[in-house]
């Protein structure tokens, strides 16, 4: 059996949630349009150039040289002036490339509110996919639902409603087996590093309940890409309500353990254990220079993306990575 502390930091309450009914793509994206799209696509008009830095032609910003920086965009004349290295940031070209790496392991099935972290993900891709790819962007996918040790789905970047659909059919329909070995997200990483080898935008979309040693990967795909981690929670991961003897069951392996959730002793360590668990997350994507987006099942999507998108925006260049809280 797992020790005590791998256990509560890859465990979840049974009895699990029921799997995402099957709903047509199209159903679902019309859904979409009607409420998160219509209100996220009025807020950020006209912003969409601010969201993202990277490769292009326009002139965005100077900053301090930092370690993971290319030498190629060291600005020499600001440099001898200043004493300090400089580069220079320029805005994303109009047309980019975006990418979905979607944890579909069984963890994310989870759910205490309405909604579970598959669902919230489900929304998340498709909304990001579909503002995206109105101005003409290319979006791919690749799918992992920890079955095998690869990726199961890779979906190449390409335009138009019908790749939309087509992705919104993959996330909603694909089943995960009834056990799995524990995720590796360092398989989901390593695969986007070799198959996209042109500067992208990378939204990382999981729980990160993962086997170790993943962020090596997320670092080095961090300096060719524009990563951005969406970590998807549940409010009793962090703290567990007062339900008596209950059992607690790793939703990948099966595993159960059969706990007093009522008891103090039991409640600290729990919490300061999910909260050890956090910090070292931040920590990770503060070291990688990714920033973070977390959304909760408790709270609708869409204001956590536009907390995120006005303080992604207005962030300094030197400032570590943010973590916007739900």
């Amino acid at each position: 059996m797992l020790n005590f502390l791998k256990s509560l930091s890859k465990k979840s309450i049974a009895p699990v949630a029921p799997e995402i009914p099957r709903i047509h793509p199209e159903q679902y994206l019309k859904n979409l349009e009607w409420t998160t799209l219509r209100r996220l696509d009025g807020q950020l008009q006209g912003d969409y150039r601010t969201w993202f830095k990277g490769s292009g032609l326009e002139l965005a910003d100077l900053r301090e040289y930092q370690a993971h920086d290319d030498v190629r965009h060291i600005d020499w004349n600001v440099t001898a002036r200043m004493q300090v290295p400089y580069v220079r940031e320029h805005q994303e070209d109009r047309e980019m490339s975006a990418w979905f790496l979607v944890d579909l392991s069984r963890s994310i099935q989870f759910g205490s509110q309405n909604q579970t972290k598959r669902m919230l993900a489900t929304s998340f891709v498709g909304t990001m996919a579909r503002l995206l790819g109105k101005r003409g962007n290319r979006i791919g996918a690749m799918l992992m639902t920890g079955a095998n040790s690869r990726v199961d789905t890779i979906l190449p970047a390409r335009t138009g409603k019908a790749h939309l659909v087509q992705l919104l059919n993959l996330l909603l329909n694909t089943h995960t087996e009834a056990l799995t070995a524990a995720t590796d997200l360092k398989v989901l990483l390593n695969t986007a590093k070799a198959l996209i080898p042109q500067r992208s935008t990378i939204f990382i979309v999981s729980d990160f309940i993962s086997e170790p040693h993943w962020e090596k990967s997320l670092g080095e795909l961090s300096k060719s890409h524009d990563v951005i981690a969406v970590r998807l929670c549940d409010p009793i991961e962090a703290v567990l309500e007062p339900l008596g003897l209950c059992i607690l069951e790793d939703l990948e392996t099966g595993e159960q353990l059969f706990v007093d959730v009522n008891d103090p002793s039991f409640q600290e360590k729990y919490q300061r254990i999910a909260q050890e668990y956090t910090d070292r997350l931040i920590a990770s994507f503060a070291q990688t220079g990714t920033d973070c987006l977390e959304l909760s099942t408790k709270e609708p999507m869409e204001d956590a993306l536009l907390r995120f998108m006005q303080l992604r925006k207005r962030k300094p260049a030197k400032v570590h990575p943010m973590r916007v809280a739900t």
